[in-house]
């Protein structure tokens, strides 16, 4: 099994490979607002899709630890396997445009899997360039992957101690809430004091990953020409769409800090900046 070039793939390379018996796809749609859209799968989805709900398969119950803390590896194993998704599977995932897909690939990559990849322009662009579409649900394949553990990711006093030591850290959110602006998501305003705007909406045009280029260009301009060392959100979703996109341009190693601000900003006890 050849290792996946990049962390994205194109709706191009998945129509060649859509009968490749080693090939799984994830259908992870998602919002915030709305949920998981299992109706929207069970009309429409790519063939031989899986769908992975992101509250129940990608995340712990919410709480102390944030909106979306990591799922227990157990819990993940048996939502992967339910997927058909084994230890020699090429996997990929897709959303709506939501970065939901990403966190299924963050988690992947972090608990072994070695090939793994986000489907570039996501549902969308299957949709647009005329790929083939099937509804309800395909026969199930039970699959043998295990992760046994999570790497890459850091607890709240970790990147506050990463940020003393000068380590750069950035914040996914839009610039608005970062600020401070109002948001029905926030326990409180504001970000983790000395964490640096990197809006991941900003490294996507209309669904796609900006050339490698651009996305270089805007992470000198965020960062001040360093390495981030750990990217947050509100609950490590929108985060790992943030290290994808700069993944596909040659910055790697960013870890992730899962709790994000929903955790960060629950504990009185910790400093906001605004």
């Amino acid at each position: 099994m050849a290792l996946a070039a990049g962390p994205l793939v194109t709706s191009g390379w998945l129509r060649a490979h859509l009968d490749d018996p080693d090939l799984r796809i994830l259908d992870v749609r998602w919002t915030l607002t709305g949920g998981a859209d299992l109706e929207g799968y069970l009309t429409s989805h790519i063939p031989g899709a899986r769908f992975v709900d992101l509250d129940k398969a990608l995340a712990s119950p919410p709480g102390l630890g944030g909106r979306h803390p990591l799922p227990s590896p157990q819990q993940f194993t048996e939502a992967m396997r339910e997927a058909g998704v084994s230890k020699d599977s090429r996997v990929v995932a897709y959303d709506g445009g939501t970065g939901a897909a990403a966190r299924a690939w963050w988690l992947l990559r972090a608990g072994g899997h070695p090939w793994e990849a986000v489907l570039d322009g996501g549902f969308a662009d299957w949709t647009a360039s005329g790929g083939e579409l099937r509804s309800g649900k395909p026969p199930a394949i039970e699959g043998d992957f295990e992760a046994r553990s999570f790497r890459g990711w850091v607890t709240a006093d970790q990147t506050a101690d990463l940020l003393e030591s000068g380590a750069v850290v950035v914040d996914a959110r839009t610039r608005d809430r970062f600020a401070g602006g109002p948001s029905p998501y926030d326990p409180r305003p504001g970000h983790v004091p000395g964490a640096r705007s990197h809006p991941w909406t900003e490294v996507y045009s209309n669904g796609y990953v900006l050339p490698r280029g651009e996305i270089a260009d805007r992470n000198a301009e965020a960062t001040g020409h360093r390495a981030p060392a750990v990217a947050y959100c509100g609950s490590g979703v929108t985060a790992c769409a943030l290290i994808v996109a700069l993944e596909s341009a040659g910055i790697g190693g960013v870890v992730l800090y899962p709790g994000g601000w929903s955790e960060w900003a629950q504990d009185p006890e910790r400093p906001v900046e605004l």
